[in-house]
């Protein structure tokens, strides 16, 4: 099938599909006439890259991922898969734990900056009560 035919299967761009080729994701075969062809399976491949991309996977490792896949199903369990997902599972991770300290940091911010604008009503005409009001609405869903 030619890269439109694939484009509109998946609903990828083919700019993003000729991306998906330059990083060695997907391999067409060119045509006598230079055009690109892609096997029947090249669908399934797409679906599985934009699966592996959501999951948090750059492209150099979903590279890495694709001799450890199938035509039809997830990714094997080989020494590298493995590896490499349980390395972004790990980056993940303390990825999740800096947000979450940013987070509470943000949070704590946000309770002395009310605390101080409910001791101080002059802030109420530079803020806008409804503003206040916002912001404790907010402070108290987090809690």
């Amino acid at each position: 099938m030619l890269i439109g035919e694939l484009a509109r299967r998946t609903g990828v761009a083919t700019r993003l599909l000729r991306y998906y080729e330059e990083q060695g994701l997907l391999r067409p075969h060119r045509d006598a006439n230079g055009y690109r062809s892609y096997p029947e399976s090249a669908p399934a491949a797409v679906a599985r890259i934009r699966d592996l991309l959501a999951a948090g996977l750059n492209t150099e490792e979903i590279a890495q991922l694709m001799p450890c896949a199938e035509d039809d199903g997830p990714v094997q369990a080989c020494e590298m898969s493995v590896r490499i997902m349980a390395d972004r599972s790990v980056e993940l991770d303390r990825r999740i734990a800096e947000l979450d300290r940013q987070r509470s940091h943000l949070a704590a911010q946000l309770d002395a900056s009310l605390a101080t604008a409910a001791e101080q009503p002059r802030h109420l005409a530079a803020t806008g009560r409804s503003s206040l009001q916002s912001a404790r609405n907010h402070a108290a869903e987090r809690r």
